[in-house]
């Protein structure tokens, strides 16, 4: 085996349980195994690339291949409304362990918030990923990744209190000030 190999192997053998999970998290069983193997595809592809630490890279490349199926998805849902004629096309059976977990408030109040929300709270809640980890995998500065997981659960919180969740104020929107009341 060359050291190339060996090195591939020590990176799968270490890694394929985290990325496994990881996609499981997103997507049903049968794309997560597809998501695995195109993201070890791509490691072995670019293992000059590869980082000494290469858990964020393998998330990212994750993400990103999920990204896609999630695409190619889309696509091929409208192509079969097309195909079939129907405006309204009812989609496949829902999963059984997914209406299970809509009956849970958490579950429901983070399916209401936005993508960039639902994937930071993942990483943190039930990915475990460090925010270091987390920032790599997004692609963006720990700070960025820190301030997007306070808003994020700034957001959850509001809504599973049943509030409307805080908006961010537009920075080019101004605020009246009062008047003090007093005459010039």
């Amino acid at each position: 085996m060359t050291d190339d190999e060996q090195r591939f192997v020590a990176v799968y053998d270490r890694h394929f349980r985290p990325v496994l999970r990881y996609a499981l998290a997103r997507v049903r069983s049968e794309q997560a195994k597809d998501v695995v193997a195109e993201t070890f595809l791509i490691a072995w592809r670019r293992l000059d690339e590869l980082p000494a630490e290469p858990a964020g890279w393998l998330f990212g490349v994750a993400r990103k291949v999920i990204a896609g199926q999630l695409r190619t998805d889309v696509r091929q849902g409208a192509l079969k409304v097309r195909l079939a004629g129907v405006s309204d096309w009812p989609g496949e059976p829902a999963d059984p362990a997914d209406q299970a977990a809509e009956r849970d408030a958490a579950r429901l109040a983070l399916a209401r918030l936005g993508q960039q929300d639902q994937e930071v709270l993942m990483m943190a809640a039930w990915d475990g990923f460090e925010p270091e980890v987390a920032a790599e995998v997004l692609a963006i500065s720990k700070a960025a990744y820190l301030t997007r997981l306070r808003r994020a659960r700034q957001r959850l919180a509001a809504e599973l209190a049943g509030q409307a969740p805080p908006q961010p104020v537009p920075a080019t929107q101004q605020v009246p000030i009062p008047p003090t009341g007093k005459a010039r």
